[in-house]
């Protein structure tokens, strides 16, 4: 699913048409009370003068979201290449996860006669993003600085531990795939449905381009046959 381009200021956009195609704008039009599903077809300028806010701090507010989506070339030094995995997926995972679970709550509730509704979607990131927090820490507290700490370390057993967990977090993005219809919107789908699917494509996005960073550039430099060439 991809969403349209915008090149239009995005002050003459409607809250609505952000909140779709925008991953995290929800959490943001929440925060300053503004109404992105009943009153979506208001341009940002107008909802934000009509709610009494400062305009340029909600859109500052949204720029940073989009600064966050940027990809940037991951880093060759397992120092920044760590802190660059850090800052860019277990960040972001864990401030846009609890923002899709809540759209999804909503939109099982007040679309569950809906034939297409995504019923078990809510539970689903729920325990995703359970299972991330716990294998994020894991990471954070003994994996990285252990590698930073020794980049001549042999740790087979706790990267493959990793590599383990990467693979249920696989089978999680199936089954998102699956309830989604591979993160089809329905043509009557509100605006809250649209942001939940836009943001759920985000999250398989990232979340796969965070395991094969992980997977395929950093353990592989603690491997046997890789030690010679790990750079800190």
């Amino acid at each position: 699913m991809n969403g349209p381009i915008i090149q239009q200021p995005r002050s003459d956009l409607t809250v609505g048409e952000i909140a779709a195609t925008l991953p995290g704008a929800t959490a943001v039009f929440r925060k300053y009370g503004l109404d992105f599903c009943c009153k979506g077809d208001i341009p940002l300028v107008d909802s934000a003068r009509l709610r009494g806010v400062d305009l340029a701090e909600i859109e500052q507010a949204l720029d940073s979201l989009d600064a966050s989506a940027v990809v940037i070339e991951a880093p060759n030094g397992t120092g920044a290449l760590i802190a660059h995995i850090r800052s860019r997926y277990h960040d972001v995972h864990r401030r846009e996860l609890p923002e899709l679970v809540k759209l999804a709550r909503k939109v099982e509730k007040v679309h569950a006669k809906h034939a297409k509704a995504p019923r078990g979607l809510a539970d689903l990131l729920e325990r995703m993003a359970s299972e991330l927090e716990l294998h994020m820490m894991k990471e954070e507290i003994m994996l990285f600085p252990a590698m930073v700490q020794a980049p001549a370390a042999m740790l087979a057993a706790p990267i493959a531990c990793m590599r383990h967990e990467h693979d249920d977090h696989g089978l999680h993005l199936q089954r998102l795939e699956a309830i989604t219809d591979r993160f089809t919107v329905p043509a009557d789908a509100c605006r809250s449905w649209q942001a939940l699917y836009a943001g759920a494509y985000k999250l398989a996005e990232d979340l796969m381009e965070h395991i094969h960073l992980e997977n395929n550039v950093l353990f592989p430099r603690f491997s046997a046959a890789n030690q010679s060439s790990v750079t800190r």
